[in-house]
């Protein structure tokens, strides 16, 4: 026999009732331990945020970190008050002695290779800063180390989280623009010493063994991996570069100022990097046999179709956890989420395929037609 309406309903509320006031049943909340972090290197000046969201963030716990110069530890840990978070001299002597689960890089982009082979030999994912690598050699020991390993490697990137960013990919992947015919990406500022970066970072970023280059590393990562993503991971078929050193007294060994052309079998894409506008920007311009769109910041998106009138569109974020990199790696860590996008090695080694024949390109002022296969890991 059926029970009465009212005598549902009210087993309902009071179902309800005791989901509300039961802490493991909290919407989007897990009961389980927070990830254990090891951070590799203070050196890189995204450290500030990565610290200040990990401080927002239950779900994760820096339990140590690995840096040789101790008055930058010092004061990194006391501005963050982590003053109880142990140093290690070395990456290794950190995970022997504190077991983490995943390792956050901050170091050169010239480290990164070695942080993923010392993790990779303990099967420890990693999260680092963009780009995977000062080359492409470095790019292929990476993902040799991550397989041999069978651990995640994980390339963050600011534009990775732009809700703008996720909206023009959605519309993209329904064919809202039609076939991509033009890419067009800025990104830069006036320069790292200009908008005041601290002194550990500009040593290495202004450093062409350890950035790899200047702008051209800097900020043409950011179009090679946002085309790469648009583009469903295709690699293009030819790249050209041109640098220049417009400011050789402040940036005396790397270029300053690079801009990078990008051929697919129909499409075009173009890379601006600069440390040399007004202002810092970090926009695209997608232009489909279709319509067209444009970001600017992290929210605005405008989009034309055909030759009608540009229409804003409301940028919704990723769902949890893809709108932000620390529950990304948490997701990843944890096995509920399986790396793609920009964040994922493939993409990355395309990133890294073309910034290093973009450099070759510049330097010997030629187009480099990439091989037809990818190269071999």
């Amino acid at each position: 026999m059926s029970r009465p309406r009212h005598t549902v309903i009210a087993a309902a509320a009071v179902s309800l009732a005791i989901l509300l006031l039961t802490p493991s049943a909290s919407f989007g909340q897990s009961q389980e331990a927070p990830l254990r972090v090891c951070v590799a290197g203070l050196v890189h000046g995204h450290i500030e945020g990565f610290l200040d969201d990990a401080a927002r963030h239950p779900e994760i716990r820096v339990v140590a970190i690995a840096e040789t110069d101790t008055a930058l530890s010092g004061s990194v840990c006391r501005r963050h008050h982590i003053e109880g978070v142990p140093v290690f001299r070395s990456l290794d002597e950190a995970i022997g002695a504190t077991h983490p689960e995943a390792v956050a890089a901050f170091s050169s982009t010239f480290a990164h290779r070695n942080i993923v082979e010392v993790c990779g030999k303990r099967g420890i994912p990693v999260m680092m800063e963009k780009p995977l690598a000062v080359s492409l050699d470095d790019a292929l020991a990476i993902a040799r180390a991550a397989e041999q390993g069978h651990i995640a490697v994980l390339v963050n990137y600011q534009t990775t989280w732009y809700p703008n960013t996720e909206e023009l990919h959605r519309l993209i992947r329904k064919g809202g623009l039609g076939e991509i015919r033009k890419m067009v990406a800025h990104h830069g500022h006036r320069g790292p010493r200009e908008i005041g970066v601290g002194p550990e970072f500009l040593s290495w970023l202004t450093d062409p063994v350890l950035n790899g280059g200047g702008a051209l590393m800097d900020f043409g990562c950011y179009g090679a991996n946002l085309f790469t993503y648009l583009m469903n991971n295709a690699r293009p078929l030819t790249v050209t570069a041109v640098t220049q050193h417009i400011k050789p007294d402040v940036y005396p060994r790397v270029d300053d100022e690079a801009t990078i052309i990008v051929t697919y079998p129909r499409a075009q894409g173009i890379i601006q990097a600069s440390w040399n506008w007004p202002a810092g920007r970090m926009d695209l311009e997608i232009y489909g046999v279709g319509g067209s769109a444009i970001t600017e910041e992290r929210d605005r998106l405008k989009l034309r179709t055909g030759d009608g009138p540009e229409k804003d569109v409301a940028a919704a974020a990723a769902e949890v956890p893809e709108n932000d990199p620390i529950t990304y790696l948490v997701a990843v860590v944890r096995g509920r989420l399986r790396p793609s996008g920009p964040s994922s090695l493939d993409n990355n080694l395309i990133v890294s395929e073309i910034l290093d024949a973009a450099r070759r390109s510049a330097a010997a002022g030629q187009t480099i037609t990439l091989p037809a296969e990818a190269p071999r890991r």
